[in-house]
């Protein structure tokens, strides 16, 4: 039971310090800025009694609005607006920001690069985020293929000064900012190519790692920043790619597991856990891989319960005269054709190959395009579709089993945003349940029509 006033940095920390003396008892961190996400995310945490802890990336949300277009300020203001509706205490919400550094900018030269993430930095610290993933791993266009681990620490202590002086703009009593540090950073999403296992984090690397970044920090004056580290990067051995995932294996990280700094009192965080199975993860935060990120699954359960439902609605609708059914796998891959950056470096193959990885990928990269204007405006017809009829269970039986089994148990109504946020929650549930978090085994019922305050944006 979470212990209401006390903040949600002091909330993380007493996890940190659980799992470093018990071995048991972790936290996931959301790493989405999709509005139902962020829905199913707040509905977890009430089921839970738990902390929520809501990620942005730098390439989501920053300073020019991101892919999402979204500022720090006005990310943090919808969660805290959404989560007031709902009923999540604001103490019970830790905002932090993931991969912050220079990635969105990279294609600039390093100097330019790095003052916009300086300027990012800032911002989510103004704007109230407690927990900042320091993540300047990433080669600038006048860089050096790849960049040495004193580079990298130099440039993430440049990044926490920005955080420290916006701490000092801060209403008084404010608290300072959690960090996270490391540079053996899977590329933002998880993306692997190759299908090989990576190579897991050894002890050697993770001493040398500490020790380099604790110079850098103390070269700029950040000794007391630097006790607020609570969290180390590595790599467990875990990643997925567009038809594959690597699971994870505890026997490759046992020496690393054994291995957990005195100062700072940190733990491991595990990037690209996203598809692991449920076992894999309690046997990650047993192994003091503690922090749990999870991004691309939640908006993949996100496309898999949409297209389910457009699968319902065209069996229920089809044929109908002056009928006009929803068109959101169409007009979702029409955007991602239009503007391919987001996903043609990763995707390759045939035509057959890339119109299957656009949309079923482990990657997930149509996650990019859901907030297009003509998407939404796709997604609504579904959902007035079915909202204005009712729809055989036969067909939620057909196309969404766990759903069915749910509404005809009474935990959630027959209704598109119900299921839709059921569907992610099931993936948060596993989560939680790994994490040792989970105080309910079903959600809680509720109504799939938001209450007050707007309807989300799908």
């Amino acid at each position: 039971m979470i212990q209401q006033r006390r903040n949600s940095s002091a909330i993380l920390q007493d996890i940190i310090i659980q799992n470093r003396v018990l071995g048991r008892g972790g936290v996931y961190a959301v790493c989405s800025a999709h509005p139902r996400v962020i829905d199913a995310a707040i509905h977890q945490a009430m089921d839970d009694d738990s902390l929520l802890l809501l990620e942005s990336t730098s390439s989501q949300v920053n300073q020019l609005g991101g892919y999402t277009g979204q500022t720090p300020s006005q990310f943090a203001d919808f969660v805290y607006s959404e989560a007031q509706r709902m009923g999540l205490p604001k103490d019970r919400i830790l905002l932090g920001g993931d991969h912050l550094g220079p990635f969105p900018w990279r294609a600039t030269a390093s100097k330019r690069a790095l003052k916009k993430a300086y300027e990012l930095v800032r911002a989510c610290v103004l704007a109230g985020y407690g927990k900042i993933h320091l993540d300047a791993s990433m080669a600038c266009a006048d860089d050096a293929k790849v960049l040495s681990e004193n580079i990298v620490a130099q440039r993430a202590a440049v990044l926490c000064e920005a955080a420290e002086e916006a701490l000092k703009d801060l209403p008084r009593g404010a608290a300072p900012p959690l960090y996270v540090i490391g540079t053996e950073v899977p590329a933002p999403g998880g993306e692997s190519a190759s299908g090989a296992p990576p190579v897991v984090t050894t002890v050697e690397s993770l001493h040398q790692t500490l020790q380099i970044f604790q110079q850098a920090f103390e070269q700029k004056g950040l000794s007391a920043a630097w006790q607020r580290v609570v969290g180390v990067v590595v790599q467990p051995g875990v990643e997925f790619g567009n038809d594959f995932v690597i699971e994870y294996d505890r026997s490759m990280s046992r020496s690393l597991s054994a291995v957990l700094p005195g100062s700072p009192s940190l733990v491991y965080e595990a990037h690209s856990t996203d598809y692991q199975s449920l076992s894999a993860l309690a046997q990650m935060v047993e192994d003091h891989f503690a922090i749990l990120k999870v991004g691309p699954w939640l908006t993949f359960a996100f496309r898999e319960a949409v297209f389910a439902l457009s699968a319902i609605e065209r069996e229920l609708l089809a044929g109908r005269k002056g009928q006009r059914l929803s068109r959101v796998r169409e007009v979702l891959d029409r955007a991602m054709l239009r503007k391919p950056a987001y996903w043609r470096s990763y995707y390759h193959g045939d035509e057959r190959q890339l119109r299957l990885s656009r949309i079923y990928s482990y990657s997930d990269r149509c996650r990019y395009y859901w907030h297009q204007p003509a998407v939404q405006t796709e997604i609504g017809r579904l959902f007035d579709n079915l909202k204005t009829r009712s729809f055989p269970l036969t067909l939620v039986s057909q196309y969404l089993p766990q759903e069915y089994a749910a509404i005809r148990g009474g935990q959630i109504e027959q209704q598109p945003e119900a299921i839709i946020r059921y569907h992610i929650q099931l993936i948060l549930r596993t989560y939680a349940t790994a994490c040792g978090i989970q105080k309910n085994s079903l959600p809680r019922a509720s109504s799939g029509t938001p209450q007050g305050g707007g309807a989300l944006k799908a």
